[in-house]
């Protein structure tokens, strides 16, 4: 089967692969449609950074390079192993992609996401959704009823966005403020929406404020290039200023915006993964008694998010804008979203 195999920074191979054998307590599931993440295009560029290192292997998965790029992705059962009963070949699926130890402390209290040894399916290893088929453990894989199989290759970046906005704690009649309305910004806004949150974006790219309006995401977008962001926000809440904010870009003066622009006791979510150390102007955060929370990927969110899909609460078409073969996944796939991401959102591929 084809398979995209990353092999080392910027050498990212279509190649053809045995496929995958079902074990007892899993299902092999073939692969719809499989995203692609930014964390993807850090590894191509950078990496490995979650995807081991030669020599080193995934003290879980027990690879390392060459291994299967795609943690995106949605799919058909087409074979359930022994032991597992709540599956019928045919069920569309998305997997929540991780390997966790369920030994330590983390695992033990539940909080699987911070597994000492925790890693993502698609970069540890496991296989991924950039192949034609994959074979899962049963626990990690969540049915979708009706959604499309287009739109369920959301479900997983939308699971980052509804996680952070669990720990912000935000409610509905709450005003957010989002820092950066790239995918996961604007999923975000998504999951704030359809929880009743009033949601304003601040965001430079003209595409990207484009695409938070005519999403339905965001109640307000502010231009931080043309217009002062903390006084908008006063102004937009009678002077009370943000209950929660998210950073989603990784920037520090979006980080210090959204210090000002929150108001005293606030919340403040740092959903972005930061390149470089950041810069926090502590003496904000002291006098205003703001919260300042991190937020890593998912834990029990899935099925939280699928239901908010099938209601009708979160719409996911508008954030689709390309669809490409796995063969045109460098060409059009990753070199589209490393030099022209202001045009995308999230680019399909079908393996």
């Amino acid at each position: 089967m084809r398979a995209a195999r990353f092999h080392a920074q910027k050498d990212v191979r279509i190649e053809d692969i045995p496929e995958p054998v079902t074990q007892p307590g899993t299902a092999k599931i073939k692969v719809a449609w499989c995203g692609i993440c930014g964390t993807d295009l850090h590894e191509y560029l950078e990496g490995p950074i979650f995807i081991p290192a030669p020599g080193h292997p995934h003290p879980l998965a027990g690879e390392e390079p060459p291994v299967t790029l795609g943690h995106e992705f949605s799919g058909t059962v087409v074979e359930i192993g022994d032991g597992v009963d709540d599956l019928d070949v045919g069920d569309n699926v998305v997997v929540e992609p991780y390997f966790t130890c369920g030994e330590c402390a983390q695992c033990l209290a539940g909080n699987y996401h911070l597994c000492v040894k925790m890693g993502f399916i698609g970069l540890a290893g496991g296989g991924g959704g950039l192949s034609e088929a994959i074979v899962v453990k049963r626990q990690w894989i969540h049915k979708i009823g009706d959604i499309p199989l287009d739109e369920a290759a959301l479900i997983e970046p939308l699971s980052v966005g509804h996680h952070a906005v669990t720990r912000s704690g935000a409610k509905p009649g709450d005003v957010a403020l989002i820092g950066g309305a790239g995918p996961i910004g604007l999923l975000t806004a998504a999951v704030l929406k359809g929880l009743g949150v009033t949601t304003i974006i601040s965001e430079l790219s003209e595409a990207r404020k484009a695409k938070a309006l005519s999403s339905g995401v965001a109640d307000h977008v502010l231009d931080p290039s043309s217009e002062d962001v903390p006084t908008r926000v006063l102004e937009l809440t009678g002077g009370v200023g943000a209950d929660v904010a998210f950073e989603c870009a990784g920037v520090d003066v979006v980080l210090d915006t959204l210090l000002t622009a929150l108001k005293p006791t606030g919340v403040l979510v740092n959903v972005s993964i930061w390149g470089h150390r950041a810069t926090v102007d502590m003496q904000k955060l002291v006098l205003k008694e703001i919260d300042l929370r991190g937020t890593i990927a998912y834990v029990r969110d899935h099925e939280a998010v699928i239901k908010l899909v099938q209601d009708g609460k979160i719409d996911l078409k508008p954030f689709i804008t390309g669809r490409i073969d796995l063969a045109d996944l460098i060409t059009q796939g990753f070199d589209t979203l490393i030099h022209h991401n202001d045009t995308a959102v999230k680019i399909l591929v079908h393996p």
